[in-house]
């Protein structure tokens, strides 16, 4: 995998052999991340990644210029390969936290910006993340949360569910809590 834009732009991370994730791919990814170049100016942004699996969305907000991504990944090895590549590419703003998301969120008082959400595809409880962000207070309002998932979910009913996007196999669902009078919107169509 490589980092796509900023300050990191065009370095290859190789992921050791072993490691049991499914990482967003490139493409998806780039398409993400223009999405978000309408949302939001990445400096001084407060980005919490949930499942972060490899780091390759923390490793993106970062290099963009992210005041500060808080990776959160359960499983030692990942965590431990995430917090290894943060040091190697000297990003003081990332921060590793190896936890389970559930006992992150509860224990958490920190607001952020954007909430990116890559949990696995066979999770019981994946259809309970919007809620959770949300209801925990994690997320500010006007702020977004970004839920990939298998396309045998849908999340449009949701109270606060934005927009969809499609990239392949790969689904983005968006969510929004109101600012003011209205939604911030991501800036796409």
């Amino acid at each position: 995998m490589r980092i796509i834009s900023g300050s990191h732009k065009g370095r290859i991370i190789r992921p050791p052999a072993g490691l049991k994730v499914r990482p967003t791919t490139d493409l998806a990814r780039e398409s993400l991340f223009n999405i978000l170049g309408n949302f939001a100016d990445y400096d001084g942004l407060k980005v919490l990644d949930l499942f972060a699996g490899t780091g390759s969305v923390s490793y993106e907000f970062a290099s963009r210029g992210a005041a500060q991504v808080d990776a959160v990944e359960s499983n030692p090895k990942h965590a431990g390969f995430i917090a290894d590549t943060v040091s190697k590419l000297e990003m003081e703003r990332l921060q590793v936290y190896r936890e389970d998301v559930r006992r992150f969120l509860g224990r958490t008082s920190f607001v952020y910006d954007l909430v990116f959400a890559d949990p696995p595809y066979n999770l019981e409880w994946l259809d309970d993340i919007p809620d959770m962000v949300i209801d925990r207070g994690c997320l500010k309002p006007g702020g977004l949360l970004i839920l990939e998932h298998p396309g045998n979910y849908s999340f449009n009913n949701h109270k606060y569910f934005s927009d969809h996007r499609r990239y392949g196999s790969v689904n983005f669902s968006f969510f929004q809590i109101p600012l003011g009078r209205g939604n911030v919107t991501t800036g796409a169509s």
